[in-house]
């Protein structure tokens, strides 16, 4: 079962089971996939999991710094809300890879590629995308890769 699919049964039984908070986030996981997929109308045929688990890491994201936001205006009510939608989000993605994972697979992939220097985290963050999407925060790999990359 696709990714797709598995939101679109998420949602049907999230309305038998009259779960506002979770038929909204669904149906904002499913507009959010419309869009991405009439965007690339005519240069892809379909979205593939791939695809949409960066997708989602992204909604993930925008919660997140809604919540910082809303940390720094005391909107505690809003707070609140942001994270009901993080924990639906993040049910459709893999287990997160933690930091000191994440930066084993950082040193791994600088030492098999010989990269020296901040210039070469172009590449480093291309490989990390292609091999671990949806699994691994690339906020946390950005930051672990120019203090390995800048020594």
């Amino acid at each position: 079962m696709s990714l797709k699919d598995k939101v679109e049964s998420n949602y049907n039984n999230s309305i038998k089971e009259k779960d506002t908070n979770s038929i909204n986030t669904l149906r904002l996981i499913k507009s959010a996939i419309k869009d991405k997929e009439i965007s690339l109308r005519g240069k892809q045929d379909a979205l593939t999991d791939s695809d949409i688990l960066g997708l989602l890491q992204s909604l993930v994201k925008q919660r997140k710094d809604s919540i910082e936001a809303f940390e720094k205006a005391n909107r505690n009510d809003l707070i609140e809300n942001e994270l009901n939608e993080i924990k639906v989000i993040e049910a459709f993605l893999p287990k997160q890879l933690n930091e000191d994972e994440t930066t084993l697979i950082i040193k791994d992939i600088i030492k098999e590629n010989n990269f020296t220097s901040l210039k070469d985290m172009g590449a480093l963050m291309k490989i990390v995308k292609e091999k671990y999407t949806g699994k691994i925060d690339m906020g946390l790999v950005g930051k672990i890769s120019k203090s390995s990359l800048g020594n």
